[in-house]
C-alpha cells in the first residue's frame, strides 16, 4: 500500500464525505476545516463565513488502488466548480471548490488536471477551484463525521446528498467499493 493525502472543500463536507466513503482504494473520510486564520474553529464559526476556512474532507487513499487523478475526476463531477463562494443553496466562502495540496507534485498535477479540463470544456464557465498548500487541517466535531451514513433520513440527505451520491454511483460504478 501506498498511503497518501489529499484535502478538497467542494461545499458541504457531509456531502462530499459520503462521494468519497464509497471509493475503492480510499482509506478513511474525514471532515474538517481549512484555509482560514482562526485556529481551532468551530462549525457556528466556519458557518458564519468570518474565519476565512472552508468545509473539506481530509481523504488518506491507497495510492496504488486509486490515483489521485481519478479522486480529481469523482471531485469534479460531483460539484460545481465554476461557481463562486457556492454549492446549490449553501452559500458563503466557506463552501468555495478548494483542493489543499500538501507537496509540489500534487500542486502541478492538480493544476494540469484543471487545464486540461478548462482546454476541453467548448462551453461554460472557467473552473475557478482554488489550489493551496495546507498549512493546517482542524478535524470538524464528531457529530459531523459519517453524517450522511447516520442521518440518512434527513430531509438535507435525503433531497441534497442521495441525488449526488446516485450521480455519483451510476457514473462511476467502476470505482466504488
Amino acid at each position: 500500500m501506498n498511503q497518501k493525502a489529499i484535502v478538497l472543500g467542494g461545499g458541504c463536507f457531509w456531502c462530499t464525505e459520503a462521494v468519497f466513503k464509497i471509493l475503492r482504494g480510499v482509506i478513511s473520510v474525514e471532515p474538517g476545516y481549512a484555509g482560514g486564520s482562526k485556529a481551532k474553529p468551530n462549525y457556528e464559526e466556519v458557518c458564519g463565513g468570518t474565519t476565512g476556512h472552508a468545509e473539506v474532507i481530509k481523504i488518506d487513499y491507497d495510492s496504488n488502488a486509486v490515483p489521485l487523478e481519478t479522486l480529481l475526476t469523482v471531485f469534479f463531477a460531483s460539484h460545481d466548480p465554476t461557481t463562486l463562494n457556492r454549492q446549490g443553496n449553501d452559500v458563503g466562502t466557506q463552501y468555495r471548490s478548494v483542493i489543499f495540496y500538501e507537496n509540489e507534485g500534487q500542486k502541478l498535477l492538480c493544476e494540469k488536471f484543471i487545464a486540461n479540463l478548462n482546454a476541453s470544456a467548448e462551453t461554460g464557465a472557467p473552473i475557478i477551484t482554488e489550489i493551496k498548500r495546507i498549512e493546517k487541517f482542524y478535524p470538524a466535531e464528531e457529530y459531523h463525521k459519517d453524517y450522511y451514513a447516520r442521518n440518512k433520513n434527513q430531509g438535507y440527505c435525503e433531497v441534497v446528498i442521495n441525488p449526488k451520491l446516485k450521480k455519483v454511483q451510476e457514473k462511476f460504478a467502476e470505482l466504488l467499493k
